[in-house]
């Protein structure tokens, strides 16, 4: 019979602690993609969503529960961070990494650095995509799609980065201003021309392939709450002046005269 030495070694090691704030659409994929890798503990001012953690085999708790764990990640709107960052600074313990996944990089970095403790570090992340393009969170979704990380504090980011390429993923390394400037034409231009797009008739039956591809990129982000169509088009600074260098284009080219139509001879 084995000793109790021999049990104890042959018992699987606890998973890791991590607190999710927020479980939203985002939330429950990042809580999906995770939970093989941590015990997630869950915390979210409203009821109904701690109720679909717990339905989902997840632990709903308190917020100074969730701010004890050894890494805590921010899943919640951008206008959201300012009080939850505030409420959440005196809970957080020396060592813990504190990681955002917002759409934008520069306000969400600058709230982190200006409201959570010294003793604590920072990571800036940005999954590039949404629960329609990475499905159920497996590793077969996940293969091959990007990640941008922002280290802000500390050097924990670094085993951060490991585990995200460990999971198939693509790990960017920049600064959120870097960020910034580049998703404003990447994702900024998308719900920009998904939203002027919205009131055409979508379903013509004469189509182009270029036309079809569109469509597909455009449905991608047709569905996302507005929270994340005012985060993409007015938190990210650069995206303003992306707006009006697209209206100038197309005043631009209502402006050219039409030429006249080709006639027989």
């Amino acid at each position: 019979m084995p000793d109790q030495m021999t049990i104890a070694t042959l018992a699987p090691a606890p998973l890791p602690r991590l607190g999710l704030l927020g479980y939203g659409a985002f939330g429950r994929l990042a809580a999906r993609a995770l939970r093989a890798r941590f015990d997630i503990r869950v915390h979210d001012p409203d009821p109904a969503a701690g109720a679909a953690a717990a339905q989902a085999g997840l632990r709903a708790v308190s917020l100074a529960e969730a701010a004890a764990c050894p890494v805590v990640v921010l899943a919640m709107p951008v206008p959201a961070f300012g009080p939850a960052l505030r409420a959440l600074a005196p809970l957080l313990r020396p060592g813990t990494l504190v990681l955002d996944v917002a759409s934008v990089k520069e306000e969400p970095a600058r709230l982190m650095q200006a409201l959570l403790p010294g003793h604590v570090e920072l990571l800036a992340t940005h999954p590039m995509f949404g629960p329609r393009s990475a499905g159920d969170g497996g590793s077969a979704a996940l293969a091959g799609l990007k990640v941008v990380l922002c280290p802000l504090r500390g050097r924990r980011w670094r085993g951060a980065a490991a585990l995200l390429r460990g999971m198939g993923l693509r790990v960017i390394v920049t600064t959120p201003q870097e960020h910034d400037r580049q998703a404003a034409l990447s994702q900024g231009l998308t719900h920009l021309l998904a939203r002027a797009l919205a009131g055409l008739d979508r379903t013509p039956a004469i189509t182009t392939r270029s036309f079809e591809l569109l469509m597909q990129a455009i449905d991608m982000v047709r569905d996302d709450p507005p929270e994340i169509y005012e985060t993409v088009t007015r938190t990210n600074r650069h995206v303003a002046g992306l707006r009006s260098t697209l209206i100038a284009a197309l005043q631009h080219d209502t402006a050219i005269p039409a030429q006249p139509p080709v006639t027989g001879t």
